[in-house]
């Protein structure tokens, strides 16, 4: 296992995130604001509260109740030290106003309330390199918004299911520039919502993807890989390919083109990688395992650190 800035959590990992040669890892409904503040946003209490507390103590130093007037918080997402943007059972996307000193909470306000889901919102992913939010919802759609602008920008429809997990490609240039999961489907995005690729990650019995990860190398690096954790303990990595399917045309395409078949390519995802812990191959290797819950890759891309809801974290070296 790998060295820790402090003990690992008692429940579930919720994020795993590395900071020069540390890592930081926070429980379920724990969200590090910034490592130089070194406080932590916390949710999920019967009250429908949130709290802020010190992340190398552990300690609350602030409590803020009005979030109950939005129900359930089930995710949330912080684009900067100033800002925390919270989503859960009411469907709406709340964008909060954060002022933070050390060890205080100076005030927490409603900026903006974003609607357009019509029911629960269960994930949040944000990029400032692209200047966009992105929530995941249990009506089956995704929903980009502008975050600078606070607007809606487009929809991701066609989901089977309820929207568990979603990410953002930092990459400028990329393969695709979305991943979001339902079920045990994995999808691809353009961000102006094209579909580019979907498959069925599931190997034997169906298990839910809980949580999606983009390896994020150079521009155009065809190692660039998609990493799935689900509800069976399993890890998996895609790649995608591109693959040349030819297409039958109508009788006035075949006198423009010459030819009764026009070829296009087809992007797909192709499963390279399936990491275990020494488990047998078969239909029950993960009958006992707890569920994948949290995903992270180092900046140089030489490690994984996956975490699971018995909040341990395991690291592969990837090559």
């Amino acid at each position: 296992l790998y060295l820790y800035s402090k003990e690992l959590p008692k429940g579930p990992v919720g994020q795993i995130i590395f900071v020069d040669k540390e890592v930081l890892v926070l429980e379920r409904n724990r969200l590090l604001l910034a490592p130089a503040l070194n406080c932590y946003f916390s949710w999920g209490f019967p009250d429908n509260s949130c709290n802020f507390g010190n992340y190398t103590s552990g300690k609350t130093f602030a409590v803020y109740e009005e979030l109950c007037v939005w129900g359930e918080t089930l995710c949330a997402v912080c684009p900067n030290p100033n800002t925390v943007i919270t989503g859960g059972s009411s469907t709406v996307v709340c964008v909060w106003d954060v002022a933070l000193t050390k060890d205080k909470l100076s005030h927490m306000k409603l900026r903006q309330p974003l609607y357009g889901h019509i029911d629960t919102v269960t994930c949040l992913a944000v990029s400032e390199v692209h200047n966009i939010l992105l929530s995941g919802s249990r009506d089956c759609t995704c929903i980009l918004w502008d975050l600078e602008e606070l607007n809606y920008v487009t929809q991701l429809t066609g989901h089977t299911s309820s929207v568990s997990a979603i990410a953002i490609n930092e990459l400028t240039v990329s393969y695709g520039d979305i991943a979001s999961c339902a079920g045990s489907q994995l999808y691809l995005w353009t961000m102006r919502g094209q579909v580019l690729a979907c498959t069925d990650t599931s190997c034997g019995p169906q298990a839910d993807i809980m949580c999606v990860s983009f390896s994020q190398r150079l521009e155009w690096d065809a190692r660039n890989v998609v990493v799935t954790g689900c509800t069976d303990g399993s890890v998996r990595i895609w790649r995608t390919e591109l693959t040349q399917i030819q297409f039958p045309v109508t009788s006035e395409e075949v006198v423009s083109q010459g030819s009764p078949k026009v070829q296009k390519w087809e992007r797909h995802l192709v499963l390279c990688h399936e990491l275990n812990r020494g488990h047998p191959v078969s239909q029950r290797r993960y009958k006992k395992n707890p569920a994948i819950t949290a995903l992270a890759m180092s900046r140089s891309h030489a490690t994984l650190l996956v975490g699971d809801a018995w909040g341990r974290v395991f690291t592969w070296t990837c090559e």
